[in-house]
């Protein structure tokens, strides 16, 4: 079947099989390699990208489904050669370490922030609740986000999410 997708701005359309998920169709139709795939059932959040607005597991989402949709990856963050604000804001912080669930968490990220230009702690913990990370403990996470909106770090007051 053929379908039409708006993605970091560009419209698509390409064949794709009626049982693809938007996570194989972003990989291996479009060729953006930055959303990665971890469990695969929609648990880990690595897949996680910007559909209509709202965060999603791409492995969970058919691309059958999403026709005429607008969807933002981890390849439309950065302008250009400078990185998002989010990015900036994660590298300062060194809340990317091996990197994999790095894309997922940008994305929820971004979603919060769109309606929520100063987030609480709680409310940042909630939003990237979907996201697993085995490295950095999401203290740092937490810390980015809350540097990026001008409000406390709230260190030491932060639990594990």
């Amino acid at each position: 079947m053929k379908i039409k997708l708006t993605v970091n701005g560009l419209l698509y359309e390409r064949d794709c099989a009626e049982h693809t998920t938007l996570l194989r169709f972003i990989r291996e139709g479009l060729g953006l390699t930055g959303t990665k795939e971890g469990c695969g059932m929609g648990e880990c959040g690595a897949c996680t990208v910007i559909l209509n607005g709202h965060a999603v597991n791409s492995c969970m989402v058919l691309a059958a489904e999403v026709d005429g949709a607008v969807i933002s990856t981890i390849e439309g963050e950065a302008q250009g050669p400078s990185l998002s604000d989010i990015q900036k804001s994660f590298e300062k912080h060194h809340a990317v370490q091996c990197g994999f669930c790095t894309p997922g968490m940008v994305m929820s990220v971004k979603e919060l922030l769109v309606d929520n230009r100063k987030p609480s702690t709680d409310e940042v913990k909630e939003a990237i609740e979907g996201n697993f990370c085995r490295c950095t403990g999401y203290t740092q996470i937490v810390e980015a986000v809350m540097d990026l909106t001008g409000q406390p770090d709230g260190k030491g007051e932060l639990e594990h999410v």
